[in-house]
């Protein structure tokens, strides 16, 4: 969501904000620092401001639809898939979560009408530190609502305490939504080492998601490529995302994952993980990309490919 609308959002509902000038805004819910953030942590408090103002149904209807328009007029982007935590929205419960999704699917809806072109769903996200219930409510809202645009299932957010996830908790919610036709798609193996890797391999053993957010941490892990070749999951990689958050250490680190997972014949795409908070567009991620020779025109041509072919909607064809 572009930092304007954000702004004109939170004065609309009389949210307070810990800033008065817009620019100060706009740099809060950014990553405005090109050295980028300490790790996902301090890209959580980002997550406050956004998730705060877009907590309600007037503020999520507005968002969805102004980022399947913008994606579609700035970038030509034709297959875009929105990913959000119902439960995030709705003030602790202050919100009626069904309201919160209606109004999710309204502005899916009206994208639809003024963009035909776009083959867009949005995705409900599970949450590491919610307690299994809440969690279990997020599938079924899913399921719920799965003839009206919400097409799959992912989880992310911080690790409690920082400690390993156990993914494995997730098997019977991750069934529950592909038994009723969701697709599945993990964050996992972004960062943490060691365990980010166990946490790889146990998503891949147990829930065998279509596709995974970021899953650099396979790259140069013989055992992990094979099974993710195997399994044909998509990763959907975020560069700039990765330099940011430090997940990738520099520019020689994108170069090295790419070329890896090319020879090793491991399937992604390429993605922002927020555009407007990153400060970045698809084209800039291709041209990044381009720069660092971490993929050629041909390379990227495939991988965009993949994107669409990958993606969970298909209400509609796809045509570019």
């Amino acid at each position: 969501m572009a930092s304007d609308i954000l702004w004109s959002l939170a004065h609309e509902q009389g949210i307070a904000l810990p800033v008065k000038d817009y620019w100060e805004f706009d740099a809060l819910v950014t990553v405005s620092d090109s050295r980028g953030v300490k790790g996902l942590d301090e890209l959580d408090q980002l997550y406050h401001w956004t998730e705060l103002i877009q907590s309600s149904p007037i503020a999520v209807e507005r968002s969805v639809h102004a980022a399947i328009g913008g994606a579609y007029r700035s970038q030509g982007i034709t297959t875009l898939e929105l990913r959000f935590n119902p439960m995030k929205r709705n003030r602790g419960g202050e919100r009626d979560l069904d309201h919160i999704i209606l109004a999710a699917v309204r502005g899916l809806d009206r994208a639809s009408l003024e963009y035909p072109q776009v083959r867009a769903g949005l995705i409900l996200m599970m949450d590491r530190t919610f307690e299994r219930r809440l969690n279990e409510i997020i599938v079924d809202k899913a399921v719920g609502w799965s003839s009206r645009g919400i097409v799959g299932v992912d989880i992310a957010g911080p690790r409690p305490g920082g400690a390993r996830y156990d993914y494995t908790q997730l098997a019977p919610l991750v069934e529950t939504a592909r038994e009723a036709g969701l697709g599945v798609t993990i964050h996992v193996g972004e960062e943490g080492g060691a365990f980010g890797r166990e946490e790889l391999g146990e998503v891949l053993e147990t829930l065998r998601p279509e596709r995974i957010g970021h899953g650099i941490l396979a790259a140069g892990d013989a055992e992990l490529e094979q099974a993710l070749r195997e399994q044909r999951t998509v990763l959907e990689i975020c560069p700039t995302s990765n330099l940011l958050t430090g997940a990738l250490p520099g520019e020689e680190a994108v170069r090295e994952t790419f070329r890896r997972f090319v020879q090793e014949g491991v399937a992604f795409t390429i993605a922002t993980d927020g555009p407007e908070m990153m400060r970045t567009h698809l084209r800039d991620e291709f041209e990044l990309l381009l720069r660092l020779g971490a993929l050629d025109e041909n390379e990227l041509r495939e991988a965009n490919a993949r994107g669409h072919s990958a993606a969970f909607s298909r209400m509609v064809p796809v045509h570019a």
